[in-house]
């Protein structure tokens, strides 16, 4: 059981909508990769999403979450979120505009909603990982309600 003060407003956000989750914590270490967490979580790393942010040739950010181990195909975001190019945004431009930081941005929880598309993979599984919004912290769920509460979309772009 969590003491009050351990919850991140991922986990806040789930529990005010009654949305059932798991949470995992590891010893946050900024040299692990994604592919070391899924290792640290006993899962596939197919089960286990990161969350990257991106800016489109418009100037409208899009946040993609895909599997630890696959790479985001820019020309296929693109596509899916409609624009003509994305690009990542700088990382010293990820906090102020998520209110995350590199290792602990989640789909759920950022300051402003941006239009976000999850791999479609994530249907394949009845539970997958995303950041509980903290390095550190994951949340296990099943991806429909991570679907419903980050009001994405499904999409291949990895």
């Amino acid at each position: 059981m969590q003491k009050k003060d351990d919850k991140t407003n991922v986990m806040r956000l789930l529990d005010g909508k009654k949305i059932p989750y798991v949470s995992h914590t590891y010893e946050p270490d900024s040299s692990l990769s994604g592919e070391d967490i899924a290792r640290i979580l006993g899962e596939e790393p197919e089960k286990v999403f990161k969350t990257l942010v991106t800016q489109g040739k418009t100037g409208a950010y899009y946040v993609f979450a895909l599997p630890v181990q696959s790479e985001l195909d820019l020309k296929k975001a693109a596509k899916a979120a409609g624009e003509k190019s994305i690009s990542m945004i700088k990382q010293k431009e990820l906090l102020p505009l998520t209110g995350y930081v590199h290792g602990g941005c989640s789909p759920i929880g950022m300051k402003k909603h941006f239009p976000t598309f999850i791999h479609e993979t994530a249907l394949l599984y009845e539970k997958i990982f995303v950041s509980a919004g903290r390095v550190g912290c994951q949340i296990e769920l099943n991806p429909n309600d991570l679907i419903n509460e980050s009001k994405s979309k499904t999409a291949d772009i990895c």
